[in-house]
């Protein structure tokens, strides 16, 4: 079995891949239900706590951090800790890390064969490589950009942790756009293509796609878990600017 990276942004999909690995034996934490399910994620978020509190801590080191009293004032759409799966990062931002920070990601990649998901991780992986084995697996989820953004907006909408980060499409479709370009980048520097995966959400009911997963994974999947009825998503083309259909396609041509 191999090791596991799960990418793709918040929102896309990538809980319900996850789930699918995780019941086909994969392990994904030992705090991988420390997000509680609601009714955004029915069955889940799969995501371990000291993962994704590594990768806040990357990115705190990585971006400027602002009072709260001032944020909310001044700078209302900037992320704040454990709000940072909504970060938007240029694509030539140095992602720093701290030897402490180091130390931490070589402890839980000790657990193997793991499988970890964090939407950070599209920001947070370059420093992450520096420990993973050559023999590493990388699925890249994503879906149609209009969908994901109006999940967001909803998200920040009903989740009180979120209402304080002042949300709307446009933000969102950058924020987007930022996930998977630093995604798209990690991909094309790989030395190790053959190791990555690209899936649609929508893939996971196509039998030849799905096929091809198990292949690439060498595992059984049950895609019983996926349930389109459980899909809130709902799709505005209005959202979807040059450059946001510009990397979707990308991403699709990969696919």
């Amino acid at each position: 079995m191999h090791n596991i990276i799960v990418l793709g942004s918040g929102r896309s999909g990538t809980s319900m891949i996850t789930g699918i690995l995780e019941k086909a034996g994969c392990f994904t934490g030992e705090k991988s239900d420390y997000l509680k399910s609601n009714k955004s994620n029915p069955k889940g978020f799969f995501e371990d706590k000291d993962v994704n509190t590594i990768n806040e801590d990357i990115l705190k080191e990585t971006l400027i951090t602002i009072p709260e009293t001032i944020r909310k004032l001044f700078f209302p759409s900037f992320t704040f800790y454990r709000a940072r799966w909504l970060a938007k990062l240029p694509l030539n931002k140095i992602i720093k890390s701290t030897e402490g920070i180091n130390r931490r990601i070589k402890n839980i990649l000790k657990k193997e064969p793991f499988c970890y998901k964090d939407p950070r991780f599209s920001y947070t992986l370059p420093i992450w490589l520096k420990f993973l084995d050559s023999n590493t697996k990388y699925i890249v989820v994503y879906r149609e950009p209009s969908k994901t953004i109006n999940s967001i907006l909803r998200e920040c909408k009903e989740n009180p942790g979120l209402q304080a980060l002042k949300m709307d499409k446009s933000l969102a479709s950058k924020i987007w756009v930022s996930m998977y370009s630093h995604i798209l980048k990690n991909y094309k520097q790989s030395s190790h293509k053959e190791n990555w995966i690209f899936f649609h959400f929508d893939q996971i009911f196509n039998q030849k796609k799905v096929e091809q997963m198990e292949s690439f994974f060498n595992l059984k999947l049950d895609v019983n878990f996926a349930e389109k009825k459980l899909s809130r998503s709902v799709e505005d083309e209005i959202y979807v600017n040059k450059k946001t259909e510009s990397i979707y396609n990308q991403l699709l041509k990969l696919s």
